[in-house]
């Protein structure tokens, strides 16, 4: 008989804390709250998801197209930059006013590059490269006609006639139609600097003997005009 109450209390103290371990563990299984917000947060990036269409879009672009696209912003770079310091710095009235042409025209064809390059999530260049920037350090340096002689051959002309080639290159090589109407549209252009820049006096007399001479002798007094250039002479100077 003095047994009972002790089964009892043990049976009650057992229940008791069965209800206890119930309760304890309820919250984890049925707060389907606390469960799917602790899965939810890995699952939410928006920023991989827009990453990833970039990736997709740019995949749609040709690795030639976008190899040229990456050259062109970086020549581009390059000539505003020259051509900025020379309409500061040139002696001659006429190779400063050259020089200021090309800032203004180099970066409206950046600008354009740039646009179509966003659009088709293709990244550039953000500066010239440092072996660029170094020649624009030391062209710094040079003074009065020194200055202008050197700006005039390295950059209004051996700079054009390196963008000159690439530029007639892309012309058959790029599968992108913007481009390739992006190169037919600037291309006129940078042959229209090499012919004036190869009529200052500064160009020298056996660059104007080189091969690319012919286009100067083509396009003669109006290459400065570029209404009259941009037509089929240049274009065929190849």
């Amino acid at each position: 008989m003095t047994s009972s109450p002790k089964l009892s209390a043990v049976a009650i103290a057992a229940a008791f804390a069965l209800g206890s371990a119930l309760a304890q563990s309820t919250p984890p299984s049925t707060s389907p709250g606390g469960g799917s917000s602790a899965r939810t947060a890995p699952a939410a990036q928006p920023g991989t998801g827009t990453r990833n269409a970039e990736s997709k879009k740019d995949d749609k672009v040709a690795r030639g197209d976008r190899k040229f696209m990456q050259e062109a912003a970086e020549g581009g770079l390059y000539e505003v930059q020259a051509a900025k310091l020379a309409s500061a710095k040139a002696s001659d009235p006429e190779v400063k006013k050259f020089a200021e042409m090309l800032v203004e025209q180099h970066t409206k064809s950046n600008d354009e590059l740039a646009q179509l390059a966003k659009a088709k999530a293709v990244e550039l260049p953000a500066t010239a490269p440092r072996s660029k920037r170094r020649d624009v350090e030391s062209l710094g340096k040079k003074q009065g006609a020194e200055f202008d002689r050197e700006f005039v051959q390295e950059v209004g002309i051996e700079a054009h006639e390196k963008d000159i080639k690439k530029f007639q290159e892309a012309g058959k090589d790029v599968k992108d139609p913007e481009l390739k109407a992006f190169v037919t549209k600037t291309l006129p252009v940078l042959q229209d600097h090499l012919a004036q820049a190869k009529q200052l006096p500064q160009s020298g007399g056996e660059q104007m003997g080189r091969s690319g001479g012919s286009d100067t002798t083509r396009m003669g007094a109006g290459g400065s005009k570029s209404g009259s250039t941009y037509g089929s002479g240049p274009a065929k100077s190849n």
